[in-house]
């Protein structure tokens, strides 16, 4: 996700930092309150940062986290599907199946559940992406779901990871469900419900954000997840969905990416490198970190600013939080 994943070399620490030291090579989604990724060093917060994949380079793991945590998230958190048992347990319909989230959904799904994947799409390519990927099977994703997925020979199915939705869907989404099935969905979804009512069908909502928003308890499951996203991508269960390196971070690169995400719809599998280094520069704080004590790395920060490329603007700005809270940093080229 433009502007949230990175993947980058810890440059230093806060003093409650527990999880990293300088030197470690990391990934990260982000925070939705703190963007900032677009620039050579960023601040974070330790419980939503893993170790990057080692087999992996910095562009090819920042294409991972945002959507390597909202699959997970959907799957195993919201959905509830045993991790690791191979024991039949229904079949799941990703919708858009060969966009970010359904690539990664689709890979944890065959790999490391007992669901029988179907993948949603149209055209030649996404449908042969999605098999490689794991995909038992492709339902048409220009029919109503009910249709698609009788016609590869499904009477109903009992998860459905709505990434993406269509105005009016609803009839199709209910007649396409089995009773008690579960419907996650990720975007707005502003139509009734009530048509689930009659399958007892359960509704979740999926928003990776979520935590470090709202600071939960379990704030630190994200970085349990991307650990264990990393530990199964160097034992080669997942792949990198990146599909294109745009170079050096450069107005003209953000730029390009930014209107490539837009028309193409596949911004996770965008990226990049710093500007003048092979990978970002990170500070990590921890969850209980003092203003006080940032104010010392907002000194550093404003000290490795004169490290950037000559005549690249980097505008930063301090918002001091509660002692609970880190202190932000937030960065932008």
């Amino acid at each position: 996700m433009l502007g949230y994943d990175a993947a980058g070399i810890v440059e230093a620490v806060g003093s409650d930092v527990s999880l990293f030291r300088p030197g470690d090579e990391v990934f990260y989604a982000g925070a939705r309150d703190r963007p900032g990724t677009n620039a050579e060093f960023h601040l974070v917060d330790e419980r939503i940062v893993g170790l990057k994949p080692k087999t992996l380079s910095f562009a090819e793991a920042a294409a991972l986290p945002l959507t390597s945590i909202t699959a997970w998230e959907i799957l195993f958190d919201r959905m509830r599907v045993p991790y690791g048992s191979k024991k039949p347990c229904g079949a799941l319909v990703v919708l858009n199946g060969a966009g970010g989230v359904g690539s990664i959904m689709i890979q944890l799904a065959a790999r490391l559940t007992g669901l029988t994947v179907i993948a949603t799409a149209s055209r030649p390519e996404t449908t042969d992406w999605v098999r490689k990927l794991g995909a038992s099977h492709v339902a048409d994703h220009r029919r109503p779901l009910d249709e698609a997925v009788k016609a590869i020979g499904f009477d109903g199915i009992d998860y459905l990871a709505a990434i993406t939705s269509t105005p009016g869907s609803v009839p199709a989404i209910a007649a396409a469900m089995n009773p008690q099935g579960h419907i996650t969905f990720i975007d707005n979804f502003d139509e009734s419900i009530l048509p689930f009512k009659a399958k007892s069908i359960t509704i979740s909502w999926e928003m990776m954000f979520t935590r470090s928003l709202f600071q939960t308890k379990d704030m630190d499951a994200q970085h349990r997840l991307l650990s264990e996203v990393s530990a199964l991508v160097d034992a080669g269960v997942l792949r990198s969905t990146l599909t294109q390196n745009l170079g050096r971070i450069s107005a003209e690169n953000l730029r390009k990416a930014h209107a490539a995400s837009k028309a193409e719809e596949c911004s996770a599998r965008w990226s990049w490198n710093g500007s003048n280094r092979d990978s970002i520069r990170l500070i990590v704080v921890g969850a209980a970190a003092r203003t006080d004590r940032l104010k010392h790395l907002r000194s550093f920060w404003h000290a490795r600013r004169r490290l950037s490329p000559a005549g690249v603007d980097q505008h930063c700005r301090y918002a001091p939080r509660s002692d609970r809270r880190p202190a932000a940093i937030a960065c932008s080229r």
